[in-house]
């Protein structure tokens, strides 16, 4: 390569891996997505380390594990204070960086370093408040929530649809096509193709609100999956479900339950919706890329920040350690060939810290010192470039706080205040539905993971750890001291 390539960045929010054609989903249409899998380099074990917003996207900006990014769960109003970003990185590298969508940072103007930015969160609940300072609301920070005002009146609001933002309830979205999250977002990214300094190259990322809920895609796109009750796969179960002492209540924002098949089937319709929805959009940049003779000098990157449970298992959402939460797809393309790899399936283990040093040696042939991540470049032109023997993954989640050690075969689980363990055979049992943890056949592998989960957290300052055994906790923390202190000072 001799000029520095144009590196896009399509991040989208809450999307399972098996959940686009490319990753074998049976009735899902994903056609560009599928192109791009099929022309590029598709990563088919990518994992998020910590499976929600904020702590995924922390790793992804920083090219740091956890315990270095001190966010161990979800939790908003931590100031985001890092010496080094990604998009920082890429601008002393001589880059015009633009983010467009979803930052998910605090403050929420906050610009961890790129040149500008047109913002939308979606409905974040933090920025939510009426009780927040004037200028930190969120009708002074998501500038689609204002483009849409413009369009729609002053009194027309994200909330209109009548669906919550951790809803499993789905319904057609209600405005123009165009005027939705998902459309502005492309709009406003080939807006910039237009606006551009022609003279440098550019670091674009476009992150998308969806399918993250609510489910609301265009009523062409819900309609699409109509008949899914008689196509889609049923929601499949382990053996091993949580039992409580008390049923869950009724909750339309649920994170456990065993909801009717009719309401499943509802929400899965708004979810694959949203996923043809985006992937006609993208199809839709693709073409103004060509139109700009931008894909002759360009490198796309697409991934998803976390999955969603779906109701598999009878649950919902993400913070989870099973795969519906953390694996997560993960595709490189590269249309003029600039990387002249060998296209195809990697299946090594990969994670969203290595996002920041394969960008930046693909884009300048250069090593990142200083971050736990790893640059996938070699793996490219070597498929079978080892990267890790294993993934530590965790979440703060009350009681259901977690932690996990992932191989391409295993995964050992380790509920802290439940005080339960957990083992999947993911090779013969990808759907996690036979718990092998009381196995004796397995016990030296089931030893040998948990042995890899007390290094990793022997000197964390929760004492996850005491003379070399892990110890049951009465809570655990969401950030790690390090950052609140910061915060403080």
């Amino acid at each position: 390569m001799k000029d520095k390539p144009n590196i896009i960045l399509m991040m989208v929010d809450q999307l399972r891996f098996d959940s686009i054609a490319a990753n074998g989903h049976p009735i899902v249409s994903s056609p560009n997505l599928d192109m791009m899998a099929a022309q590029g380099y598709n990563f088919k074990n990518a994992f998020t380390a910590v499976p929600s917003c904020i702590p995924s996207r922390a790793a992804l900006m920083t090219g740091l594990s956890q315990k270095n990014h001190g966010r161990v769960g979800y939790e908003d109003g931590v100031d985001w204070a890092y010496d080094r970003t990604l998009a920082g990185t890429f601008s002393s590298l001589g880059y015009q960086t633009e983010c467009i969508g979803k930052m998910h940072v605090y403050p929420e103007r906050n610009r961890l370093g790129f040149d500008h930015v047109m913002l939308h969160d979606g409905y974040l609940h933090e920025a939510r408040k009426y009780r927040k300072p004037y200028r930190s609301q969120f009708e002074n920070v998501d500038d689609y929530l204002m483009w849409f005002k413009r369009k729609k009146g002053v009194d027309a609001d994200l909330m209109d649809i009548g669906l919550h933002c951790n809803s499993w309830v789905a319904r057609p979205w209600m405005y123009e096509e165009e005027l939705h999250p998902t459309n502005w977002i492309v709009s406003e990214s080939i807006d910039f193709l237009k606006r551009r300094d022609p003279t440098v190259p550019f670091f674009l990322n476009m992150s998308f609100a969806r399918p993250h809920s609510p489910l609301d895609p265009p009523e062409y796109y819900y309609n699409m999956y109509k008949d899914i009750s008689e196509d889609a796969p049923e929601v499949n179960t382990g053996d091993w479900i949580f039992e409580e002492k008390e049923a869950p209540l009724f909750s339309t924002t649920a994170l456990k339950g065993n909801y009717s098949k009719q309401d499943m089937d509802r929400m899965r319709r708004g979810y694959y919706g949203s996923i043809t929805h985006i992937d006609h959009q993208i199809g839709r940049f693709l073409i103004a890329l060509e139109e700009h003779d931008l894909n002759k000098n360009t490198v796309i990157l697409f991934l998803s920040d976390h999955g969603d449970q779906l109701g598999e298992h009878h649950l919902f959402r993400k913070s989870y350690p099973y795969q519906g939460s953390t694996h997560i797809p993960f595709i490189l393309y590269d249309p003029a060939d600039l990387l002249e790899g060998k296209v195809g399936t990697i299946d090594e283990l990969v994670e969203l810290k290595d996002v920041f040093p394969t960008l930046v040696d693909i884009a300048a042939d250069e090593k990142v010192d200083g971050v736990d991540g790893i640059s996938l470049k070699e793996n490219l032109k070597r498929h079978h470039t080892v990267t890790r023997d294993y993934i530590h993954g965790e979440h703060s989640f009350k009681k259901d706080s977690n932690q996990f050690i992932l191989t391409k075969e295993w995964k050992y689980i380790w509920y802290p205040v439940r005080g339960t363990e957990q083992l999947f055979h993911l090779s013969l049992d990808p759907k996690e539905e036979i718990d092998e943890s009381n196995n004796p056949k397995h016990n030296e592998i089931k030893r040998q993971l948990k042995n890899h989960l007390i290094d990793e957290l022997r000197d964390r300052e929760e004492s996850f750890v005491v003379n070399d055994e892990l110890v049951q906790l009465e809570r655990t923390k969401s950030t790690l001291s390090f950052l609140n202190k910061e915060q403080e000072t």
